[in-house]
């Protein structure tokens, strides 16, 4: 009798997936307005940054993270080095393709991880810094493409199903200007449908390589009152040298 419940829940969800899902042609259109979002950014083939984080959280001081990130957005590859605090300093991940690698430079081992890792205790996911456009199809369904307004802009709703293992989050909506394809808000929700955590795009900066949203601000959604912002500085477009892709690499800065 439990096996025969466990088998018609399951069928359950699938029909309710199914009927949830946009036709096909909208799902094309939602798609290409998220890419278009992605081919505005300045982030194209090779590109390194400083990424600065700052987390409040009730009743605690204000702790400070720092990363250098490094990463070939046409080859999935992604080396990020933790600059700040002075204990942490050496802790890095590396991305090649689906494998992700977490290095702690004290045993000097590499542990295998998932993008939905953290950096450090930030609501910042590996997930979040990943700029590769094939992502979209690859791992979500569009659940719906709507019109609405935020603040003064119009925009784009999308939301989308996670249909792979891979996103942090089960479903994610979007809130995209319809005159320039920037993303102000994302919603990230669990799969009962609970809110998780938000995400607000204030500021874009606009250099010759494309759009940089140099400020982010993350909501954690469960526990009120926790605060990550995040700052981009320090941006580079030049080539970067292979080696920086690899193992030694991290193993080499301490």
């Amino acid at each position: 009798m439990k096996k025969l419940l466990s088998v018609l829940v399951v069928l359950s969800l699938a029909v309710f997936s199914a009927f949830s899902q946009v036709d096909s042609k909208t799902a094309d259109k939602a798609f290409k307005v998220l890419e278009s979002t992605d081919d505005i950014l300045a982030y194209h083939g090779d590109y390194s940054a400083t990424i600065s984080l700052v987390i409040e959280k009730p009743g605690k001081p204000k702790e400070n993270l720092q990363y250098k990130i490094f990463e070939r957005t046409d080859k999935d590859l992604m080396t990020i080095v933790q600059l700040f605090p002075e204990a942490d300093k050496g802790n890095g991940y590396l991305r090649d393709g689906d494998n992700i690698w977490a290095y702690d430079p004290i045993s000097r081992k590499f542990t295998h991880t998932s993008i939905k890792e953290a950096l450090g205790d930030s609501d910042v996911k590996l997930d979040d810094v990943n700029q590769s456009s094939a992502r979209w199809r690859e791992n979500f369904t569009v659940e719906s493409f709507t019109e609405g307004t935020l603040g003064k802009y119009p925009v784009y709703e999308i939301t989308l199903a996670a249909k792979t293992t891979e996103p942090a989050y089960s479903k994610i909506k979007y809130y995209v200007r319809k005159d320039i394809p920037l993303t102000l808000k994302e919603e990230d929700f669990s799969g009962s449908g609970r809110l998780m955590r938000t995400i607000l795009i204030p500021k874009y900066s606009k250099v010759p390589a494309g759009y940089v949203p140099v400020q982010l601000i993350l909501r954690d959604e469960l526990n009120k009152g926790e605060n990550t912002q995040q700052v981009i500085s320090d941006l580079t477009f030049d080539k970067l040298p292979d080696n920086i892709f690899t193992k030694a690499y991290l193993e080499s800065l301490n």
